[in-house]
């Protein structure tokens, strides 16, 4: 492919993302993989290039652009380079047009910025939407981080005492240490959620939105003598956490929830659990870093639905945990209803119920602490560790 032909592939591409991004379709990520498979002779060259300007573009715009030809365009407004492209030979871009105009760039998108957290303000903005790095979790169950480090480099990520960090680019899943289940992918502040947690030997623990269970694996690395049980409503994403489990030997049950029964599923465990997680569905404004995309994909009713669905899972949350247990509650959002004001509310109509603080970094955000890209170089972590009385 040439550069143009490159480009045009690009924007191809982003239209399709920007219309499944109003139409609740697949993520940008699956969308270039399935444009590829029909493409055979693009080369691997041709990939990485069309994948660096598709993501060029989604970075760039905090709202959808009216379509992939305008995200190029706002491209080429900063990169002559790129604007020398549009020159209507095959398979590329139809000349720029006297007055067609760019877009305006953006980061947040207008009416999320009041709704940020206070301590986000613009000056950390492009931290947002700056490439993360990757960050691995040590098994501590299986090796140690000095030993991993020796076999794959990376260096010590500061507040997790089990993180190593590489470069944006690097790729270890293909390693012996992957296979064998001495690492697993997963950025710093997460690995922190777990840590909040801090079970005790033979301490039963529920992780209550597992998901395909990264968290579930910490805390039992953490801590091999816990009972712990990952629960969740997604059959096919908890389906995956046996194979992961078995690769890290750990020791995990699984409980499918059906809504809206959670409650009758988990009332054998009113009020025997030692530590709970709740790990809330949310906007993922935390981790723009990883998928920017997501600020087009949420919209006021959609954070309205999140933080109601958060507000019930604390609600289901809290019967089930013993007087002087410990609820973790952690969502990767940067936005102050989904954090501060939503433990606050859960105070506020629990009065048996502290807030407690045992972690480091990050930064005091009401009865918790928030991680951000910008002040502490992990995704956005909200995360607050409440006590029952």
């Amino acid at each position: 492919m040439t550069p143009a032909a490159r480009l045009q592939a690009a924007i191809e591409i982003v239209d399709t993302v920007i219309d499944a991004a109003r139409g609740g379709g697949a993520p940008a990520d699956v969308i270039v993989r399935d444009y590829f498979r029909t493409r055979r002779y693009a080369g691997s060259k041709d990939r990485r290039a069309v994948r660096a300007h598709v993501y060029a573009m989604i970075r760039r715009h905090a709202a959808p652009p009216p379509s992939g030809r305008a995200a190029a365009l706002g491209l080429a407004a900063d990169d002559p380079a790129l604007a020398a492209l549009f020159d209507g030979s095959a398979h590329a871009p139809a000349p720029i047009a006297p007055g067609e105009a760019a877009p305006a760039a953006g980061q947040v998108p207008d009416w999320l910025v009041p709704r940020l957290s206070p301590l986000v303000d613009a000056s950390e903005h492009a931290a947002l939407l700056e490439r993360a790095p990757l960050d691995v979790r040590v098994n501590i169950a299986k090796a140690t981080r000095d030993a991993v480090r020796d076999e794959l480099g990376g260096e010590p990520t500061p507040l997790s005492p089990w993180g190593l960090r590489f470069a944006a680019e690097t790729r270890l899943d293909d390693t012996p240490a992957f296979a064998a289940g001495r690492i697993e992918v997963q950025d710093e502040a997460s690995q922190l959620v777990a840590l909040a947690c801090a079970p005790a030997p033979g301490a039963r623990v529920l992780d209550l939105c597992a998901g395909a269970g990264g968290k579930s694996l910490a805390l039992a690395a953490m801590q091999p003598a816990a009972r712990l049980v990952a629960a969740d409503v997604d059959k096919r994403r908890l389906g995956q956490l046996p194979r992961r489990a078995a690769r890290a030997g750990a020791a995990i049950e699984t409980l499918l929830l059906d809504p809206p029964r959670e409650a009758d599923a988990l009332a054998p465990l009113a009020g025997q659990v030692d530590c709970l997680l709740v790990d809330a569905p949310c906007s993922g404004s935390g981790t723009w870093r990883r998928n920017p995309e997501l600020r087009w994909r949420l919209t006021p009713e959609r954070l309205d639905a999140f933080t109601a669905i958060q507000a019930r899972l604390l609600a289901l949350a809290a019967p089930l945990v013993r007087p002087g247990g410990r609820l973790v509650y952690a969502t990767c959002s940067l936005l102050e209803a989904e954090g501060a004001a939503q433990v606050d509310a859960f105070l506020s109509a629990h009065s048996a119920w502290s807030a407690q603080d045992p972690l480091a970094g990050g930064r005091r955000s009401g009865a918790g602490r928030l991680f951000t890209p910008g002040h502490d170089a992990t995704d956005g972590f909200f995360i607050a560790c409440l006590e029952k009385g």
